[in-house]
């Protein structure tokens, strides 16, 4: 009988130890898939060094491992990946051998991307934990130049890296789009006045205002700005467009100020392209066959199945564009009732650029014409255009950060 009552505790014991082992188990899974989840938090990137030796420096909440997918001895381009890291993005000019620098992010974390300067490639890279007063992780990557006529290509498998010397000429790279390019066109201009106020011309509030938010953006340093006129000269509608196609614009906004025959009639609008239109786009892109060239493809029916496919996305983009500012502009400006519109005009008809055109209120309204012409009112709509420029690339940036 106590050989059978042992026997039964041994086995007991034998449970408990191992229901607790699978609930060590458990909890150690769950610790590891926690860990495995969680998302860093990039805080700042930093730069020191000279032309021989410079090192970038990643601030972060949480540890992390990082990638190099190009060390820049090929091309000088410097290619990193943050396994986990979650960021908005940034961006900024170089130091030393780095020309300029930028964060995006990837399916799988943070993508360091860096332009360098000379003929140079990453050396080492390693994590710093927080310590001597400081409360965050640093990821560390040196980068330093390559010794004069010497270019190291990638190790062959099974034996040692293969040095050249001698004269290399390097393969041209496209530089990292640091900023945003937006092209703001002035309507009207030169030999066209558009239409005429009590106290001067659209021409000229157009082009006051056209200034003004170009001040306005270059002030945050995320944006390059071009402007299809900064003076009193006429350009011709097609041109306006294909301005913004060789600027390779991310935005086209058109400012414009209207006119009516009701001397009540006040308030801004925002026109994008209207369906009807489309047709008419496909019939100007197709005048010097622009976007075949851009496509890349000989045939005419893939290329129209691209065209429809990038129109439809850039018109859908327009839309978001335009309904951010309506909201932007609102207690900051009389706005009509109906004040998100579409039409066919020209300005709009590039296929691969989002666009609207903004009526800025009427001048043939006394109110409208006066709050247009004036400054400081002016300046209040002006800087709700600016920020609902800030809020449509925030939204897209976050919606990639997904």
């Amino acid at each position: 009988m106590l050989v059978r009552v042992v026997q039964v505790v041994g086995k007991i014991r034998g449970l408990a130890i191992a229901a607790s082992a699978v609930a060590l188990a458990c909890v150690a899974a769950v610790a590891v898939s926690h860990a495995a989840t969680a998302t860093a938090g990039l805080l700042k990137v930093r730069l020191g060094g000279d032309a021989t030796q410079t090192r970038i420096v990643i601030d972060l909440d949480q540890a992390v491992s990082g990638k190099v997918i190009s060390d820049g001895s090929a091309d000088r381009r410097v290619v990193l990946v943050l396994s986990g890291v979650s960021t908005e993005g940034a961006q900024g000019a170089g130091q030393g051998l780095v020309k300029s620098w930028l964060v995006d992010q990837t399916g799988g974390g943070a993508r360091l991307q860096m332009d360098l300067a000379a003929d140079a490639k990453v050396s080492r890279r390693f994590l710093l934990p927080p310590a001597d007063g400081v409360d965050h992780y640093r990821y560390v990557v040196d980068v330093t130049a390559a010794a004069p006529g010497e270019v190291r290509l990638t190790k062959a498998a099974g034996g040692p890296p293969l040095i050249l010397r001698g004269q290399i000429v390097a393969g041209k790279t496209a530089p990292l789009p640091l900023k945003k390019v937006i092209v703001i066109d002035a309507g009207h201009g030169g030999h066209d006045p558009g239409a005429h106020g009590e106290q001067g011309l659209e021409k000229d509030i157009n082009l006051a205002a056209a200034k003004a938010l170009k001040a306005r953006l270059e002030r945050t340093g995320r944006y390059k700005v071009v402007l299809t006129r900064d003076a009193d000269v006429y350009v011709p509608l097609e041109s306006r467009v294909r301005i913004a196609q060789r600027a390779d614009a991310d935005l086209f906004i058109s400012l414009h100020s209207d006119s009516g025959p009701d001397a009540q009639l006040r308030g801004a609008s925002v026109y994008t392209l209207s369906d009807k239109a489309s047709a008419r786009a496909a019939r100007f892109v197709n005048k010097d066959d622009w976007f075949m060239k851009a496509s890349l493809t000989a045939d005419r029916g893939v290329s129209d199945i691209l065209f429809d496919l990038t129109q439809r996305a850039t018109r859908n983009r327009s839309a978001e564009f335009a309904q951010t500012l309506v909201g932007r502009i609102e207690g900051k400006a009389p706005l009509l009732r109906r004040s998100h519109r579409d039409a066919g005009f020209m300005v709009l008809l590039a296929p691969n650029v989002p666009a609207v055109l903004l009526e800025m209120g009427f001048v043939s309204n006394r109110e409208d014409e006066q709050f247009l012409s004036d400054p400081e009112t002016r300046g209040r709509l002006v800087n709700a255009v600016g920020d609902s420029i800030d809020d449509y690339f925030a939204e897209a940036t976050r919606l990639a950060a997904r």
